[in-house]
């Protein structure tokens, strides 16, 4: 499953836009300071664990730089035709928005009981087990949902969905309420507090990455920001 953490979502036709953002890279890459407003959106388990730290990196690196961050889930965040159309790990994206990759972020299947014996069966019959559980899954229409719908499918079953949010996944399930899929970002480094199992083999991780505009990946604003939040995995990872 591929998730974006967003930064500088703008809205502008790709060619002229394209050229615009390279002119506007290459004025700020001749200044000495980085200055103006930084504008980051971020699905939430990035906003609550990634982001602060980027944030404390760049207020000591850049005392002048302004930052206007947003959370919002990727299908709102990402501009153009990418809207509302659930992205599989295969899709590239549209021409005019560039890529980079953040982490590879573990995926589990988080159970709304404890396990009375380990995981021996294999990942799909641990999955088919919860066929009659409730679940707690992200709104429809996002990617997390496609995603999730197409996986209790292919284990042959329907989820059935009673609750439904981007966030508070793991409080439904710690108190039993519903079984899930949770990323490691949910659980910020700590141990776990719930029953976790391993996915089927291909879903076991989410790409996270980020994106900007076609010609500004090399603006120095975009720069820092993205070398802030390499630097708050690193942080986080050695944490964990």
């Amino acid at each position: 499953m591929d998730d974006a953490l967003v930064t500088d979502g703008r809205d502008r036709h790709s060619g002229l836009a394209e050229r615009l953002e390279r002119a506007e890279t290459e004025i700020a890459t001749s200044l000495t300071n980085l200055t103006g407003t930084l504008r980051i959106a971020s699905f939430q388990t990035a906003a609550l664990t990634l982001v602060p730290t980027a944030l404390d990196v760049l207020r000591d690196q850049h005392p002048q730089l302004r930052f206007h961050v947003t959370q919002l889930e990727p299908e709102a965040a990402l501009p153009g035709p990418r809207r509302g159309v659930p992205r599989q790990p295969h899709n590239a994206g549209p021409a005019e928005l560039e890529q980079e990759d953040l982490l590879s972020d573990p995926l589990h299947l988080a159970l709304p009981e404890p396990a009375e014996s380990p995981d021996t069966d294999g990942s799909t019959a641990a999955l088919h087990s919860l066929a009659h559980h409730p679940w707690v899954m992200e709104p429809e229409g996002t990617t997390a949902r496609h995603w999730a719908m197409t996986l209790c499918r292919n284990a042959g079953f329907e989820p059935d969905v009673r609750f439904e949010t981007t966030g508070l996944l793991v409080h439904l399930v710690e108190q039993r309420h519903a079984a899930a899929f949770l990323p490691d970002l949910v659980r910020s480094g700590q141990p776990p507090i719930v029953t976790l199992r391993q996915l089927p083999r291909g879903q076991r991780a989410r790409r996270v990455f980020t994106v900007v505009r076609r010609g500004r990946a090399g603006h120095p604003d975009i720069l820092a920001c993205r070398n802030a939040l390499h630097r708050a995995v690193t942080v986080r990872s050695s944490h964990a």
